[in-house]
């Protein structure tokens, strides 16, 4: 058997170019494509992310609130005590959201920093709610399958310093918080 060697035109066929054309276009709309993402892409994707599963509780959706959550995902409120698994959270928010009672907050900052590898990113977030007024979330996402999942989501009541000590004192007379 004789082998020929290849050769190769410096200037591809028409074929050629259609052919790696509909490779790309392929890969674009791949299911790991989302992996090929640039770093602005991924915190915008972040964003969106966040956005929606505001959005969700403001509307007391359910379905699409809690599937923002990833597995085995944490919810730390307000209060001391208040360090939920999503199962436990999920359980104390149904009632409230079945009964149409969600709860809005609205963002009105937000920085996203991605870890390296891009499968990790954290925030922090000053929110606007109609009770508590301003509020800060915190917290991190994980990519699972290509989608950006809440892995811990803490929400608090930021105290400006001229007025720490009084809330720690009110705090301390009501004999502390926690577990």
């Amino acid at each position: 058997m004789t082998v020929r060697p290849l050769h190769l035109r410096a200037v591809p066929t028409p074929a050629v170019v259609a052919a790696a054309s509909l490779a790309a276009a392929m890969l674009a709309i791949a299911p790991g494509a989302a992996d090929a993402q640039t770093p602005e892409d991924d915190k915008a994707a972040v964003a969106v992310v966040l956005d929606d599963f505001h959005d969700a509780a403001s509307d007391a959706d359910y379905e699409r609130y809690f599937g923002h959550f990833a597995e085995g995902a944490v919810f730390i409120g307000t209060d001391a005590s208040e360090h939920w698994t999503v199962e436990e959270f999920s359980g104390y928010a149904k009632p409230h959201f079945d009964a149409g009672r969600g709860w809005t907050y609205v963002p009105t900052t937000r920085h996203v920093y991605l870890a390296p590898g891009g499968a990790t990113a954290w925030f922090d977030e000053l929110l606007d709610n109609a009770s508590y007024g301003v509020t800060r979330g915190t917290g991190v996402l994980v990519k699972e399958d290509g989608r950006w999942k809440v892995a811990q989501y803490h929400l608090t009541i930021p105290v400006p310093n001229a007025l720490a000590r009084q809330v720690v004192e009110m705090i301390r007379e009501r004999g502390g918080q926690g577990p």
